[in-house]
């Protein structure tokens, strides 16, 4: 199947063709033709899996047919967790809709509000925006959703867990009854049901699974280490092993300033981005992660998603994450759109619950690795698929 053949205009096709786009993939395959014909829509898909084009295109392609906008107004909304993620939608429809006269706009909270309202005068056709920033601008009338046609709920379940749920409803209450609806998920829980049995109205549901050849071309693997080896096994991973770029995950800013002295005192130049950072000096570190001014990069979980990092050679979980989402979001920044990728772990003892979990949901066990010179005071035992935690039996 081509792109053509999804009812897509010419001016959408070219600048797929531009971007080197070739053939949809699953998501984009089952969900653009739904979105085309004004259906609601619930979808289950992976970071990877081509899910921001899946809601984009379509959106992009019926807009287009409409060109009237009035001041402060804008006719689709995207809801989305994190600044990093709103950054990255937008810049994705301006994109797939550089051959179009639609307009588009991330509105984020931690920058000044001047510009953001200067920006929505004239009215915009596609807002990205966090829940927060939003609700303030609603608030102040810097914005109207009486012409609004679609909402977007992308990474549903990462909104919710990172307590969205009330700014959420505040948001719904205020928009018009008619409108298309879209939820975008990674894992469709109870409570992404229940926001979305609020929101959507006889939805078609999608459920993608991860492509297992893409996966495997991520190469999992993990290092038993005591918490206090685990910099120095870093460094000497990044030195013997001549790693030519990494994005670390660690669980605390205070713990990501103190690995990138740590490194930094090994010669290693690194640098984090975290919370407390301003998002002009996390857009500046970013950019020269990306170029390659920055070899290695440490990030607290803020960064796990909305993170788009062409051909990422690696992802260290410097900390093993509590959720089984978070590791897959993770590991999902390297090996994107079928490059291969490497995901390493540091594993301690206390994380043996948290790895069983993980493996569970991979259906295999990670290959463990040692190196001379790092020997395990706590050992980690070998885990089982089948784990049960006691609390939980």
């Amino acid at each position: 199947m081509s792109f053509s053949s999804l009812n897509l205009c010419d001016p959408i096709l070219a600048a797929l063709s531009a971007l080197g786009y070739t053939q949809p993939t699953p998501i984009q395959r089952e969900a653009i033709p739904s979105i085309l014909s004004g259906k609601d829509l619930i979808a289950a898909a992976q970071t990877g899996t081509g899910k921001t084009a899946s809601f984009v295109l379509p959106i992009l392609e019926r807009l287009n047919t409409q060109r009237k906008l009035r001041g402060k107004r804008i006719r689709a909304l995207v809801l989305v967790p994190t600044r990093e993620l709103a950054i990255q939608v937008e810049k994705s429809v301006e994109s797939y809709g550089q051959n179009l006269k639609i307009s588009s706009m991330a509105m984020y909270g931690a920058v000044d509000a001047f510009e953001q309202k200067q920006g929505l005068i004239l009215g915009v056709d596609i807002l990205i925006a966090t829940p927060g920033r939003l609700l303030d601008m609603a608030h102040q009338r810097a914005l109207h959703f009486d012409e609004l046609g679609f909402l977007v709920l992308d990474e549903a379940d990462r909104m919710l867990d990172m307590g969205f749920i009330e700014d959420i409803n505040k948001i719904i209450e205020r928009l018009p009854e008619q409108r298309q609806n879209l939820l975008f998920s990674a894992t469709i829980s109870k409570e992404v049901r229940a926001l979305a049995k609020r929101s959507i109205y006889n939805p078609v549901e999608i459920s993608i699974k991860p492509d297992k050849t893409s996966a495997a071309k991520i190469d999992q693997w993990l290092v038993t280490v005591d918490k206090g080896n685990k910099s120095s096994l870093l460094s000497y991973l990044i030195k013997e092993q001549k790693w030519d770029q990494a994005l670390i995950f660690i669980e605390t800013k205070q713990g990501a300033a103190k690995l990138v002295s740590q490194l930094e005192k090994r010669g290693i130049q690194a640098d984090s981005i975290h919370g407390d950072r301003t998002q002009g000096n996390r857009e500046k570190i970013l950019a020269s992660f990306k170029t390659g001014k920055i070899k290695f990069l440490v990030a607290t979980g803020v960064a796990a998603r909305g993170l788009d990092i062409q051909n990422l050679s690696r992802v260290v979980n410097y900390d093993v994450p509590d959720q089984v989402e978070d590791y897959i979001h993770r590991i999902g920044r390297t090996g994107r759109a079928g490059a291969n990728g490497e995901a390493i772990s540091f594993v301690a003892k206390d994380n043996f619950r948290n790895l069983c979990a993980i493996e569970s949901h991979l259906g295999h066990i990670i290959t463990r690795k040692e190196f001379e010179g790092f020997p395990v005071k706590k050992t980690v035992p070998i885990s089982i698929l089948n784990y049960v935690p006691k609390n939980r039996r």
